[in-house]
């Protein structure tokens, strides 16, 4: 199977490539937001592994997202196939958010998905002080279909003890995407 790759007016998202592991290291070496957590990398080294394991993923549930331009690698859009349904995830280096990338990434991912690899239903998890991704999922056409109060635990309390946070549920259906 060919790598996967398309463009977008200023994006590349394609396949994982060795190259991406510096980057790929950078962005899970010290994750923002709870979730990513449990998937911190602490050397170079576990981000090679881990960028050499997402090259084999030719389902389209991993993709960097790479600068047009310049090739300067900001971030992956990635997921998880269940059935004709897909879990949607983003997460992108720091200093290129604010400027729409996000969004373009997302738009086109969640457009590839429907329309290449068949999806049914696409949906997400966010955390409810995640803002931003809660803003990107609505920008999207997503609803929120629920809200899961203590719903699971990334990071321990100062005492030692799970911190349980809330979590809301955002989804479309493939007949509702509007591109």
């Amino acid at each position: 199977m060919e790598p996967i790759c398309f463009e977008t007016e200023r994006l590349t998202l394609r396949s994982f490539r060795m190259d991406d592991t510096i980057p790929y290291f950078q962005l899970l070496a010290h994750p923002r937001v709870h979730c990513f957590v449990p998937d911190a990398l602490d050397t170079p080294e576990q981000a090679a592994d881990a960028v050499r394991t997402l090259m084999h993923t030719k389902d389209g549930s991993a993709l960097s997202v790479c600068l047009k331009e310049t090739g300067t690698w900001i971030g992956t859009v990635f997921g998880l196939w269940e059935g004709d349904t897909f879990s949607v995830c983003w997460n992108f280096l720091p200093e290129w958010g604010g400027k729409g990338y996000a969004y373009e990434a997302a738009f086109a991912y969640v457009d590839f998905l429907f329309r290449q690899k068949n999806a049914r239903r696409i949906y997400a998890y966010v955390e409810d002080d995640n803002l931003p991704s809660q803003r990107l999922c609505r920008k999207l056409g997503m609803r929120q279909e629920g809200l899961f109060r203590e719903f699971i635990s990334f990071v321990n309390n100062p005492d030692g003890t799970p911190l349980y946070e809330n979590t809301l549920q955002f989804a479309l259906l493939k007949k509702e995407w509007r591109p």
